[in-house]
């Protein structure tokens, strides 16, 4: 797939002016020119790497942190087997929404890093900040809620914390998990090992997360029965390696910031360019038309039960087999190809049969959703 761009030579030549500009102020990367923290900063977007560069990175550098993928990847004697270990925290607004609740999605959420850099989740821990006076009723409903989607994973939460903070502190109720898992791959691979040619795979329809968490948290009048994606899919990225091998070269979860955010990502690590086709990317009725009315792009609402999966061409087809023989996968696609150039950028090309910049997401359209 190459990036054919239409119009007479001066609009091209136009084009592809505003493309090297926006190349050559990537390889810059991020810069926080903020002063104080936004919603922004939370979307998972532009604004969250400014602050992640300009802060945190810095101040907590070192070989495992630098790579900036989901999970850090570590052996405890130098030898095999090789651990994942990662951390998210949830502050999804509102605790129970269409398909799931704050408890399964943070088991789901830390479950999919650790899916996503290959490992098998063994153990988790959960860490909880309540609000004084939040329902004992809703506790339990929310804790039984996440001990059956642990169950249902096949691991156990082994460890945890409970912190209470003054009423109006901690809009009821805060969740964090971390989790541990061993690595199935014997190979390297993660964001910064793409390389031209490969296939760019979706398991199925984005968007469905963040378009039912806004329907309950806005009560719009909107007709739609979406509900959100959230499962765990470390089974289906099993299968994926196990039967793809090397020809696995990166998995990705793409939660806050979408599939946009999550191809730029990967895009910038490896120094690569990513073409997509618009009319290959699934998109269930009901998240089209809820972003039509809200002037949304589904490409940068978050979902928690996908993922992207970047193989070598030659594996392409048989990888998308494996994924349409899962259940998560059904819907499954092969949505784009990996390009030499022009490095740092992704573009789409659309249904009318033009070529655009996909963006990372910017601004904040849809805080706390995870």
């Amino acid at each position: 797939m190459q990036a054919h761009i239409p119009g007479s030579p001066d609009m091209v030549e136009s084009v592809l002016q505003k493309i090297e500009r926006t190349r050559q102020a990537r390889k810059h990367k991020f810069y926080l020119r903020d002063e104080r923290i936004t919603l922004s900063h939370g979307s998972g977007g532009k604004a969250t790497h400014n602050l992640i560069e300009g802060v945190f990175a810095p101040a907590f550098s070192n070989p495992m942190l630098d790579i900036m993928d989901d999970s850090a990847i570590f052996t405890v004697t130098g030898e095999q087997p090789r651990l994942a270990f990662t951390t998210d925290t949830y502050v999804v607004s509102p605790l129970f929404f269409p398909g799931g609740d704050i408890g399964k999605l943070a088991v789901h959420g830390t479950v999919n890093d650790l899916a996503m850099a290959g490992a098998r989740p063994l153990y988790l821990s959960a860490g909880f900040i309540l609000e004084e006076g939040f329902p004992i009723s809703e506790l339990r409903r929310i804790v039984d809620s996440m001990a059956n989607a642990a169950r249902e994973a096949g691991i156990a939460i082994v460890t945890g914390d409970t912190k209470v903070v003054q009423r109006g502190k901690a809009d009821g109720l805060f969740i964090n998990t971390a989790g541990v898992g061993h690595i199935q791959a014997a190979w390297n691979m993660g964001q910064n090992f793409l390389r031209a040619g490969d296939k760019i795979l979706l398991n199925g329809p984005v968007g469905d997360h963040g378009i039912a968490i806004m329907m309950a948290r806005e009560a719009l009048d909107i007709e739609t029965d979406v509900e959100s994606d959230t499962a765990p899919l470390h089974s289906l990225t099993e299968a994926l390696l196990s039967a793809v091998g090397e020809g696995v070269h990166c998995l990705k979860d793409p939660t806050r910031g979408g599939v946009a955010t999550s191809l730029n990502e990967m895009a910038m690590s490896s120094e690569v360019s990513i073409g997509l086709e618009e009319h290959a990317i699934p998109v269930h009725a009901g998240v089209r038309g809820a972003c039509e009315i809200l002037g949304l792009d589904p490409l940068t609402i978050a979902n928690e039960g996908k993922l992207l999966a970047v193989i070598a061409p030659e594996q392409a087809e048989h990888a998308l087999d494996v994924l349409h023989a899962h259940p998560l996968g059904r819907e499954a696609a092969l949505i784009g190809t990996v390009q030499a150039e022009p490095p740092g950028m992704v573009f789409l090309h659309t249904d009318i049969g033009g070529l655009r910049v996909l963006d990372m997401l910017v601004g904040d359209p849809l805080p706390r959703i995870c």
